[in-house]
């Protein structure tokens, strides 16, 4: 009785099987490569983290403006340093706002150079968009740097220049709303995860200024005394 050699193409399955299970191990193995983050993705992320600590210093200093005190109201603790911590938002908020588009640079598709970054009006990909970001982290630069040397600028004036911020996060907002984290520019799904986030962080800002203001003010438009 002749016997037939056994090797891995009569192991139990026909050539065929054989080819198709190597393409389904060599698939998983390049969806694995795909798995990996990008610069790009990593770049998004950041840019959502950012957006999310200006959401909280903002929140935090509508508090600290209608004269809030975790000494004398809720939760009664000594040692809370509200306004150092939210100082210390704002600087933690501007170096992730800036590494968010430097992250760019180390991609091989996105095509952005320095210049890019700072000046994105000629930017490879939604131009418009990427500067309405640049404007929104030039902004908070401002509110973060006259902040920090207030002391120079007096009380009164200080004031004045601070409700920069509400300009930053207006425009802040509508970058991440408007801009594709992909940079594919594909047009913007508002019921996207990442929309949805931005959206609620700006309608919650939104909301929280309103009641600040009512809450400042008497009931002929002036302020409360």
């Amino acid at each position: 009785m002749k016997m037939m050699p056994r090797g891995p193409a009569n192991s139990g399955r026909s050539p065929a099987c054989f080819i198709a299970s190597q393409r389904v191990g060599g698939s998983a193995s390049s969806s694995t490569l795909r798995a990996v983050p990008t610069a790009i993705d990593v770049s998004s992320v950041a840019g959502l983290v950012a957006l999310g600590i200006f959401t909280a210093q903002i929140l935090l200093g509508l508090l600290l403006s209608i004269g809030y005190n975790p000494i004398r109201q809720w939760p009664r603790q000594r040692g809370l340093k509200l306004f150092t911590f939210h100082n210390w938002l704002g600087y933690i908020g501007l170096s992730t706002a800036l590494t968010h588009p430097l992250i760019l640079l180390a991609s091989s598709t996105a095509g952005f150079r320095l210049f890019d970054i700072f000046i994105p009006i000629w930017s490879p990909t939604q131009p418009i968009p990427n500067t309405l970001g640049a404007i929104a982290l030039y902004l908070v630069a401002f509110v973060v740097l006259t902040s920090y040397f207030r002391r120079l600028f007096g009380r009164h004036r200080w004031k004045q220049l601070h409700y920069t911020s509400y300009a930053a996060a207006a425009v802040f907002y509508t970058h991440g709303v408007w801009a594709d984290p992909l940079l594919k520019n594909r047009t913007p799904d508002f019921i996207d995860a990442e929309k949805a986030y931005v959206e609620a962080c700006g309608l919650f800002v939104l909301g929280a200024t309103v009641c600040r203001f009512r809450l400042r003010r008497g009931p002929r438009g002036r302020r409360a005394g």
